[in-house]
């Protein structure tokens, strides 16, 4: 089974994790908007992407897991609106791929890796004891969205395994 893991956002990742092993993991497209340059996702580049890595196999072996994120006390009205558009954007590629689609609480996942209340980089350093092969992609803090998309895609591959 591919599990397509996915941290949502501009700085997300998307993680593709087969049979308990990572199989890669890219940064999310984007590209710039508008007068200001603002940075958005790139829906038809996400597409492509995932369409590239899942192309010979049965969508009956395929599993999405996008973190199901909400609005956070704090952020600011157009960056929460960003985030929600991206988030939407993931989910309607996905649809018109046929693609079934799981959503996971980042409480959660979280909380199955002990990850509750930590720093934003105890994830890559979870994702690098759990995957020490992958440590080489996972050595700089930005690769903390990385890890984040490996450990959804592994928090599913070990709990859905469980409840077959």
């Amino acid at each position: 089974m591919l599990i397509i893991g996915i941290d949502p956002g501009i700085s997300g990742s998307i993680c593709f994790f087969q049979n308990g092993t990572i199989k890669e993991v890219i940064e999310m497209p984007t590209m710039t908007d508008g007068k200001k340059n603002k940075r958005q996702v790139n829906g038809a580049q996400i597409f492509n992407e995932i369409s590239e890595r899942i192309s010979k196999i049965d969508k009956k072996n395929i599993k999405v897991v996008i973190e199901h994120v909400s609005a956070m006390p704090g952020q600011g009205v157009t960056s929460m609106f960003n985030f929600g558009q991206s988030f939407g954007i993931l989910k309607g590629i996905c649809s018109a791929m046929q693609l079934p689609v799981y959503y996971v609480r980042p409480a959660k996942w979280k909380k199955y890796f002990n990850l509750i209340n930590s720093e934003k980089d105890a994830s890559r350093t979870r994702a690098i004891e759990i995957f020490p092969y992958f440590s080489g992609q996972l050595s700089k803090k930005k690769d903390n969205n990385k890890a984040d998309a490996i450990l959804i895609a592994s928090f599913f591959f070990e709990t859905y395994r469980s409840e077959e």
